[in-house]
């Protein structure tokens, strides 16, 4: 089972959302790049078939001989499957459509539920000192996800600012519930990310409120807003942090950054 507090070892947190469109991507790559701005070294696993992650951080389909489909099925050692970005600090195990047909493929193995999790803590990983894992996961409940959950220390959800948003979730809070009864009694909720935020708008308002009345502390500080930055980024292959360093959108997923190494340090200090 994953420790609580990964100590010594790199804090791993899935970026989850069954619905796809709301920022799961986005805020992966960005709150990579973030964390990576003030040092901290990090890896991020794209585990969404679309590869939208491996194409944000520039690798191109021709770069992805090895991917996390190779790494999950223990294919591919940790120095074959991790990219250097061009990011400092930021990593990428890449994804290809390959990993559509996971679900198929892995179904008769007994251990399907734990691939990621065994990849993840193999020696050579820790030897290679992240602080941070990143999985981006795709915009289902599926194996793949599941998989995330069991390998994770905490789980991230990003929740788009419109209506019927909180409706969504119930699906999503039930699985985490089901993967910390079954396999991961440990993982725990990081918090809820409201993205696509616009201060001038009612709704975006009402769906905060309603988040906040609901979900109380489990939703973070920061919101992500809409930024035209944001959406520009994917299409130049970098973080919105590389293509407009000054941006809402950057200066938001900073803030993000430093909301989740405030709670990774006060959940050490807990158990130190």
């Amino acid at each position: 089972m994953p420790d609580a507090i990964p100590g010594k070892s790199a804090k791993i947190i899935a970026v989850a959302n069954q619905k796809g469109g709301v920022g799961k991507t986005t805020t992966t790559i960005n709150l990579g790049a973030a964390l990576a701005e003030v040092g901290q070294k990090v890896l991020l696993i794209d585990l969404d078939p679309q590869g939208n992650a491996s194409t944000g951080l520039g690798v191109s389909p021709y770069a992805r001989q090895v991917t996390t489909y190779d790494f999950i099925l223990g294919d591919a050692l940790p120095d074959q499957a991790i990219q250097a970005t061009t990011v400092k600090n930021l990593s990428i195990i890449p994804a290809t459509t390959d990993l559509s047909s996971a679900d198929i493929e892995l179904i008769s193995n007994e251990k399907r539920s734990f691939l990621l999790f065994d990849a993840l803590r193999q020696l050579p990983m820790d030897a290679m000192g992240f602080d941070f894992v990143l999985i981006d996961c795709p915009p289902s409940l599926n194996i793949l996800t599941v998989n995330a959950m069991v390998a994770a220390h905490s789980v991230i959800v990003p929740l788009q600012s419109e209506f019927f948003a909180l409706e969504g979730l119930s699906q999503l809070m039930l699985t985490i519930r089901e993967v910390r009864q079954s396999a991961n009694k440990a993982l725990r909720i990081e918090g809820v990310v409201l993205t696509m935020y616009d201060r001038r708008n009612n709704l975006s308002q009402q769906v905060e409120a309603d988040a906040r009345d609901n979900l109380g502390g489990l939703v973070f500080e920061t919101v992500i807003p809409r930024n035209v930055r944001l959406s520009e980024a994917p299409s130049f292959a970098m973080p919105a942090l590389s293509y407009d360093n000054q941006s809402a959108g950057s200066q938001a997923y900073r803030e993000l950054a430093a909301e989740v190494l405030s709670q990774t340090k006060s959940q050490l200090r807990k158990v130190s």
